[in-house]
């Protein structure tokens, strides 16, 4: 099942985030990613010192926190109709970088979902217990054939 909704993510290599979603249900979802070192945006950013973007960390939270957790809530609809995602708003703080083959691990809890659109409180660790970076995201799941 936690495979599955990875695998109906609109995302792919270099720009999918999410390896594994270790737990789920209709409350909250979990779920990991390992940043490798030959990820595309470390070249740049910094030279000599790749660390991880924020706007990647976040988009990393809206891939488990929104797009997983919301293909989870549509209960089946996802594969019945052509849905694409949209994160509407995000409030992020950061705390921690996130280096080179660093693992982080992301928490949402839903505050709502309701017409499709999903609310979540975030939070994301590293493999130390660290919080790394904490918000909240909001998205929708819409029917791409009626936009």
């Amino acid at each position: 099942m936690n495979k599955d909704i990875i695998q109906k993510l609109p995302y792919t290599k270099p720009f999918l985030f999410v390896d594994e979603i270790i737990e789920v249900d209709d409350d909250h979802i979990i779920g990991n990613y390992i940043f490798q070192k030959d990820e595309y945006f470390y070249e740049g950013h910094f030279i000599d010192n790749p660390i991880t973007p924020g706007v990647i960390l976040t988009e990393c939270m809206a891939q488990i926190g929104l797009a997983c957790f919301g293909i989870y809530l549509l209960k089946g609809a996802w594969d019945t109709q052509d849905f694409g995602v949209a994160m509407t708003s995000n409030e992020m703080n950061f705390y921690k970088p996130v280096f080179p083959e660093e693992k982080v691990i992301v928490k949402a809890n839903k505050v709502y979902f309701r017409f499709n659109k999903l609310k979540c409180n975030v939070v994301m660790h590293n493999s130390k217990g660290v919080l790394v970076a904490k918000g909240v995201v909001s998205g929708l799941a819409f029917n791409k054939n009626k936009v």
